[in-house]
Formats: structure tokens, C-alpha cells, sequence
């Protein structure tokens, strides 16, 4: 498949011409006349490579090469500047916010084309490099379990958005693992087509689940999070006895990032209460409804039996609706009964622009509200992973 470059100039002339110049060369381009929609489009075109004006009225190109930059979705795309400005100066700038190449107008067609072929060139070379590395030193990453009393409080999208909050904060690798056969619905979400993966290892011998067969189960996603998704299909839910599966599993996957987020879905069935164990730590969500409350209080109770500590079992309020008869955070943890670590707000248009560009909420829009929630929560979980 060819190469798209996203070409970002506000003069019609030069996002004409060069879109010609690259397509007979057998690139396919996409435009963007301005900053924020050149922003947008990396986000939602994820190109292979961007060329971007500095001079722009609304954005330059170096405010937007600091966005793309600090966005885990768009900060490995390559950056060529192409600009009038010729002073040092102003390639210094380019390169220390985070540009990859640096070519001033005009330039003959041969040489643009010389530095985009080699900057995909190299880019092409460190993705084939680019294996997950095991945990520092050898040892287990920190692995998180999310959980819910019953279905329908939003699991999924909750550790999708931590795990994205994660991978934004620490810059390191994050894992996530759905492991609820049978009812899979991150790779819908995330634009992931169906995977195996899981339902295979499940399928064999505890045995089988060898740290290889581990890691290429791992899909690499624009988010650049690290994903496992479950199968989507109702008959893969009886996989769930395959509890020494699971656990083998567990353990390889921890071996391979800083941090690995297991989505547990509802209730505790036989092999979620052999996993809650393993984690460094649970977090249950619930939303602020009296019957959940009730229940999610049965839960922890039931987590904390299993032998998890009290303190490592962080309750998350997670209400996705503007509904009235919801609690607030104090009047929920006191009939909670457990302290409440942290309250996420009701955004269903932040969730359903993330669902349509099939990538975490956090990585769509980091700086809304919501996101900006699961941002402390994230920095809470590191802050506790380091004082492990």
C-alpha cells in the first residue's frame, strides 16, 4: 500500500503543486489549509509522513509539530518542515520542537523527493525494531486489574482511557489485555479487525501460552498502546474455564511493559478471582446509582477476601450520564464504605468522537476535562508503582 503524506500549508499554490509532485512519485496525499485542521487530520489520518509549513496564520508549524509531539497518537509520525524562512535560527527551532527534517522553499522536486523517500526510509527501519522491551531489570511490570459488579458501567472504556493515560505520562510501554472471551468489544472500539489471539491460547495447554505466542498476540495501535483484545464471539465466553491459561498469560504479558491493564469485566468468575491476586492493584468501577452502590459494596468486600489488600483496591465513580438521581462522591463513599480514589464526569460527546476516530478519549482530546481525570488518576498509579 502507498505511503500517505499529510501536506499542511496555507497557500493553495504549494499544497496543489507539491500533491502532484508526490502522487506521481506513487504517494497518496491528503491536505490541511491551516494548523488545527492539519492537527485533526494527523489524528484522524494517522499519515506515514507530515509536511508542514512553519509560516501559518492561525498556528505556525512549530506550535503544531509541539502538539503532534506531545500527543502519544502522533508523536513518532515524521516531521519534514517545508518553509521560506532560510535563517539557522529558524531550523534550530524546527528541530528542537521536534521536527525529524528541515527544507527551505523552493526547492527542486528531485530533493523533496530525496528527503521524503529517506525519511520514511527510516521510519520503515524502526518500526521493524521497534519489539517491546521486559520490564526493567528483569522484572514483573506493574499490572492493574479493572472490574465491576455487574455489566454496563463502562469497564472497557475506563481501562482504555487509564491505559491511555498511562502510556501518556509515563512514555513507556503499556499493555492492555481484555480478557473477557466471548465478550469483546476493544477491538470494535479501536478499529482492531478480529483477532485469535486470545481464543487460541485459551484454547491449549496452559503450557502453550509461551512468552513468544505471548508477544505476538500483542496488535500495536496508532494510540501506540500495546492491545490483546477478546473475541467478540458469544460461544468463546465458555473459554473462561481456562484458568491456568489465564494466569500463564498474565504473567508473560507483565514481563513485557511498565505497566499492563487487564479489563476483568463483571463479577468474579473463577478465573478473575484467580487473577485480582496478581495484580498490584484493583480498581473497581461503579457509578453512582444506590442499587450499584450496594452491590459494588458486596464486591470489594469479596476482593478483599480473595486475599487482595485493602488499600490496593481503588473504587473509581464513573458516571457516564447527566442524571440527577446520581449521588455525589461523599454521599456514594459513605454508603460505599470503601474511600472513592477518584470520580470521572459524565462526557458522551468526548466518548463518541474517540469511538468514531477508534482511539482512547485521552489520546483524542487530552485536553478535556474528562481526560484531564484520568491524566491524575494516571500520575496517582505511578506515583504508587514507584513507591512499589
Amino acid at each position: 500500500m502507498a505511503e500517505r503524506i499529510l501536506i499542511v500549508d496555507d497557500d493553495t499554490d504549494t499544497l496543489r503543486l507539491v500533491g502532484l509532485m508526490l502522487q506521481r512519485q506513487g504517494y497518496q496525499t491528503i491536505a490541511a489549509s491551516n494548523g488545527m485542521q492539519g492537527l485533526g487530520m494527523a489524528l484522524e489520518e494517522r499519515p506515514d509522513l507530515i509536511l508542514l509549513d512553519v509560516m501559518m496564520p492561525d498556528m505556525d508549524g512549530y506550535e503544531v509539530t509541539r502538539r503532534l509531539r506531545g500527543n502519544p497518537a502522533t508523536a513518532e509520525i515524521p516531521i519534514l518542515m517545508f518553509t521560506a524562512k532560510i535563517q539557522i535560527d529558524d531550523k534550530v527551532m524546527g528541530f528542537e520542537v521536534g521536527a525529524d527534517d528541515y527544507l527551505t522553499k523552493p526547492t527542486h522536486p528531485t530533493e523533496l523527493q530525496a528527503h521524503v523517500k529517506a525519511l520514511l526510509a527510516r521510519t520503515a527501519t524502526k518500526k521493524d525494531s521497534g519489539l517491546l522491551k521486559r520490564a526493567p531489570s528483569g522484572q514483573q511490570g506493574y499490572v492493574i486489574g479493572v472490574v465491576s459488579a455487574r455489566g454496563g458501567l463502562g469497564v472497557s472504556t475506563f481501562a482504555s482511557n487509564l491505559a491511555a493515560a498511562l502510556l501518556v505520562r509515563s512514555q513507556a510501554d503499556v499493555i492492555l489485555a481484555e480478557l473477557t472471551p466471548g465478550r469483546g468489544t476493544l477491538g470494535m472500539d479501536l478499529g482492531i479487525p478480529r483477532q485469535k489471539a486470545l481464543t487460541e491460547m485459551l484454547a491449549g495447554r496452559s503450557g502453550e501460552v509461551t512468552r513468544e505466542k505471548a508477544l505476538s498476540s500483542l496488535v500495536d495501535h496508532n494510540s501506540g498502546l500495546k492491545l490483546l483484545p477478546a473475541s467478540e464471539l458469544p460461544s468463546d465466553a465458555a473459554q473462561t474455564s481456562a484458568v491456568r491459561n489465564f494466569e500463564t498469560l498474565a504473567t508473560r504479558l507483565s514481563s513485557f511493559a511498565r505497566f499492563l491493564v487487564l479489563d476483568l469485566g463483571a463479577g468474579l468468575p473463577t478465573h478473575v478471582q484467580k487473577l485480582l491476586p496478581m495484580c498490584s492493584e484493583c480498581m473497581v468501577v461503579l457509578e453512582g446509582m444506590p442499587n450499584t452502590i450496594q452491590h459494588t459494596r458486596l464486591l470489594i468486600q469479596e476482593i478483599i477476601g480473595l486475599g487482595v489488600g485493602r488499600a490496593a483496591v481503588h473504587a473509581i465513580l464513573n458516571n457516564r450520564q447527566r442524571i440527577e438521581a446520581q449521588m455525589p462522591m461523599a454521599q456514594a463513599q459513605e454508603k460505599l464504605g470503601h474511600p472513592i480514589a477518584a470520580a470521572i464526569a459524565p462526557a458522551p460527546e468526548l466518548f463518541t468522537q474517540a469511538l468514531r476516530l477508534q482511539t482512547p478519549a485521552v489520546i483524542a482530546q487530552p485536553a478535556n476535562t474528562t481526560s484531564q481525570q484520568f491524566l491524575k488518576l494516571a500520575d496517582m498509579v505511578i506515583e504508587r508503582q514507584k513507591a512499589q
